[in-house]
């Protein structure tokens, strides 16, 4: 898809869920008849701090003008649109060779041009539907190093030789770094059928990283598995920034609307980014790679702008949903995220690999079920 027609995109999407944000009374929508307590935690692939302080754990205006079946397709295909684009561009990112051999490996730059062209539409956002003041920054600033250290992570990993669908199997295993944190500090427990799911989720990703056919690529490396866990380590540490992120804002009587949450969050990510990507060297060398390689940059600017339209089809679904029909959407995106690799970047995987793939797509799923039944319970 043309750059331009995906930042007219991004715009549009921006004012119309800008506009049903701000009208009043708000009232709850009963999807599916899925429903959450007010509070109730959500993780998203790049929103998933703003869903805990939206009124009524996701509301939409009384006269939001559009019937309720049209505003999901608007949402939930905004949101498979961009980040099934998304990953597929970053896929294409660091498997893009030049001419002379070499490879983009900067992947904090690429945090960078990403978190600032999410910051661009948080602002604008932020603009329309208005500022809340005073808000603690000091916990932004944590929430937006560890999101942004997750990101550049699990770009390591796809640079330092990890294949998109591990990488993004593995990423669904948050649950893992938050399990072994609470085993080892305790205050929390877990029943059979939550570790089951996350040993399916495991053992899933690690069949589907040793099945690939004989002949159909290098094996996943260490160093790109390392890099995946230190991605899902600081996933763990931004669930708890974020409890005390929440717990702040409470404390001093603020209720950040979900702009805020784009914008100051994307401001940090983009300062960590550029500090880290200057001190190693990552600006000049990325800069003269990008600009000594005119195709890698059109992905990258494209990438960046599916980034934010991304987010802001989120805000446009949690606006009008259940956070839960959020949850859904981009729990299954992920998995046909893992497809499409497959079926369209020559990922060639034996009846092994196949079976991996089936057992961890069936832990994601029944870890989403097992959300669904605790909501309808609540």
């Amino acid at each position: 898809m043309h750059t331009r027609a995906f930042l007219c995109l991004c715009l549009l999407v921006l004012c119309i869920s800008s506009s049903f944000a701000t009208k009043s009374p708000l009232k709850s929508i009963n999807v599916s008849k899925l429903k959450l307590k007010t509070g109730t935690k959500l993780q998203t692939d790049l929103a998933p701090a703003f869903v805990n302080n939206m009124p009524n754990g996701g509301a939409v205006a009384d006269k939001a003008g559009l019937p309720d079946s049209v505003k999901l397709m608007i949402g939930a295909g905004g949101i498979y649109s961009a980040f099934l684009y998304y990953g597929s561009l970053q896929e294409d990112v660091f498997r893009y060779t030049a001419s002379d051999g070499t490879q983009f490996k900067q992947a904090w730059l690429l945090q960078v041009l990403e978190a600032a062209a999410n910051v661009i539409v948080g602002g604008i956002g932020m603009q329309v539907t208005g500022a809340t003041k005073g808000i603690p920054k000091k916990m932004f600033a944590v929430s937006g190093f560890t999101q942004v250290s997750a990101k550049a992570f699990t770009s390591l990993a796809l640079a330092n030789g990890l294949s998109f669908p591990v990488a993004t199997l593995a990423k669904s295993g948050k649950m893992v770094p938050v399990m072994i944190g609470s085993l080892l500090l305790g205050g929390a427990s877990y029943t059979v059928r939550e570790y089951l799911q996350v040993a399916a989720i495991i053992a899933g990703t690690a069949i589907v990283s040793m099945g690939k056919k004989k002949g159909a690529g290098a094996p996943s490396s260490t160093m790109g598995v390392m890099f995946i866990l230190l991605s899902l380590v600081m996933d763990g540490v931004t669930g708890g920034v974020q409890k005390k992120l929440k717990a702040e804002t409470k404390k001093v009587g603020i209720s950040p609307k979900p702009y805020d949450f784009m914008f100051w969050t994307n401001v940090f990510m983009c300062l960590t980014a550029v500090v880290i990507s200057g001190a190693l060297g990552e600006v000049t060398t990325g800069l003269s790679y990008i600009t000594a390689n005119p195709e890698i940059m059109n992905k990258i600017v494209k990438f960046a702008l599916c980034s934010a339209a991304g987010q802001s089809f989120i805000f446009f679904t949690i606006a009008n949903f259940d956070p839960l029909v959020c949850t859904t959407v981009t729990t299954t995106r992920k998995i046909f995220s893992v497809l499409l690799s497959i079926f369209l970047k020559g990922h060639q995987l034996s009846g092994q690999g196949w079976g991996g793939i089936a057992l961890a797509c069936g832990g994601i799923l029944a870890e989403m079920e097992g959300k669904m039944n605790k909501s309808k319970k609540a």
